[in-house]
Order: structure tokens, then C-alpha cells, then sequence
């Protein structure tokens, strides 16, 4: 796919209500490039503003973006410090320009793992911004499908074990309040960048029935224009969540 597309007529009657990103290929457009993978994230730091933008724009209600996965933490330390730095700088930098743009921001994820400083940042960016009601953008940050569905099964574990619960009276829709993505609805579109064809541990439980999208650039390359061909090509999907199509 060429790194610019003609733009899209959109329908706004029919927008995706929820859209999730896995961005993909930080290190690999930096190594094309001959620098190294720190560059790639710095440049995938300038798309993440574009995306955010342009999925305001569109009129998207909910933008999540994996950033950081739970599997992340076993890459070179030096290039976990640098993403950390990244992200500080992003809390310090960008959250009063979402603040004025009435973005809500969110952050999902083991937080345990992170730095305090970063928590604390998080923590800031979270309640300045809580009562916002345009774009509600959430960051998966240390974050893994698996130690979410296992952390909201254990929740209602303990309340089985404390009798509070009967077992027999667990449904799909108490698991489902359980997990870090309970204040959203499920995404209706994933994308991946890169051309990978992977989930990689991304809402598992919450990607029953998205579509999917699967783009042939680099996380730094997306734009805009890319963002409106992922909703136009949604937009001419047939989505019958099991039934007969009318």
C-alpha cells in the first residue's frame, strides 16, 4: 500500500464507534532507514498525534492504541528506558493540547510494572482530562489479553469464594465488566501496521466480532488518509455477527 491514499468519502452515519490500532514496524521503517530502532519510535510518536487528530476529526468516539505489550518488558533494557522516556514526554507535552481538544485520555494495563514517575504522570493525565466528552483515547500500555481475561477470572474467583456470587450465575457480560475495557465498547475495527496478521495478546476477549485490517506500512508512515481508508473499507463490510446477511 502506498504511504499516502486518496482521501475518503465517509459515511458518518456508519462510522466504526470504536477503533483499535496495533502499531507496528517502529524498528523495522528505522532500519530501511539506517538508524537505529530509538528513531522509529520517535517517529511513531509524531503518528500517534495524527491519528489522534484525525480520528476526532472523523467523528470516532473511541481510539485505542497498543503501545507497549506485557511481552515488551523482555526487549534490551535501553530500548525499554527510551520508550518510557517517550511516553513521559508525551504525558508532559500533549495532555493539555487533549485537554483542549476535549479528549478524554485513558490508560490500560499492568501498571505495577511501570515506573512511578510514569504512573504518577498517568495518574495526572487521567483525572485533568476525566470529564472531557469528545474522543475517548485510550494507551494499552503493559498490557496483555491473557493477564487481563486471568486477572477478571480471578475477580470472580474470590467473589464465588466469598459467597457473594454463585458460579452458575457468572455470564460473558460479568467477565467482561471485570477486564481493564470495561468503560468502552468493543472495538469494531482493529488495524495492524507492518502487514503483520496477528492479534500478538491484543483484546482477545474484546475482538469477537471486529474486523480487521491489515495495512502494508510502517506504524511512522500512518496518516490520516490511512485511518479513512481503514473506516471506508469497514464501511463496505457486510457485519452479521452470526446471522444470515438480509
Amino acid at each position: 500500500m502506498e504511504a499516502d491514499l486518496p482521501s475518503a468519502r465517509l459515511d458518518a452515519a456508519v462510522l466504526p464507534r470504536h477503533v483499535a490500532i496495533i502499531m507496528d514496524g517502529n524498528g523495522r521503517w528505522a532500519r530501511q532507514r539506517g538508524q537505529p530502532r530509538v528513531f522509529g519510535h520517535r517517529r511513531g510518536a509524531e503518528a500517534v498525534r495524527r491519528a489522534v487528530t484525525a480520528a476526532a476529526e472523523i467523528g470516532i468516539g473511541y481510539l485505542t492504541l497498543f503501545a507497549f505489550s506485557s511481552e515488551n518488558w523482555r526487549r534490551p533494557a535501553e530500548e525499554v528506558g527510551e520508550l518510557m522516556g517517550l511516553l513521559r514526554v508525551y504525558l508532559r507535552k500533549e495532555i493539555a493540547e487533549l485537554h483542549r481538544n476535549d479528549v478524554r485520555l485513558r490508560v490500560i494495563g499492568n501498571r505495577q510494572k511501570l515506573p512511578a514517575d510514569v504512573v504518577s504522570l498517568i495518574d495526572g493525565a487521567e483525572a485533568q482530562t476525566k470529564d472531557n466528552t469528545g474522543l475517548t483515547f485510550t494507551i494499552a500500555l503493559s498490557y496483555g489479553a491473557h493477564e487481563e481475561i486471568t486477572e477478571a477470572a480471578r475477580a470472580l474467583a474470590l467473589e464465588v469464594a466469598a459467597g457473594r456470587l454463585s458460579a452458575d450465575a457468572i455470564t460473558p457480560e460479568m467477565l467482561a465488566g471485570k477486564l481493564f475495557t470495561a468503560y468502552m465498547p468493543d472495538p469494531d475495527l482493529i488495524i495492524r501496521t507492518s502487514g503483520e496478521q496477528r492479534l500478538s495478546n491484543f483484546m482477545l476477549w474484546q475482538a469477537a466480532y471486529a474486523e480487521f485490517l491489515f495495512l502494508d506500512i510502517h506504524w511512522p508512515d500512518f496518516d490520516r488518509s490511512h485511518l479513512e481508508h481503514a473506516v471506508g473499507e469497514f464501511q463496505r463490510r457486510d457485519r452479521r455477527y452470526g446471522a444470515v446477511a438480509g
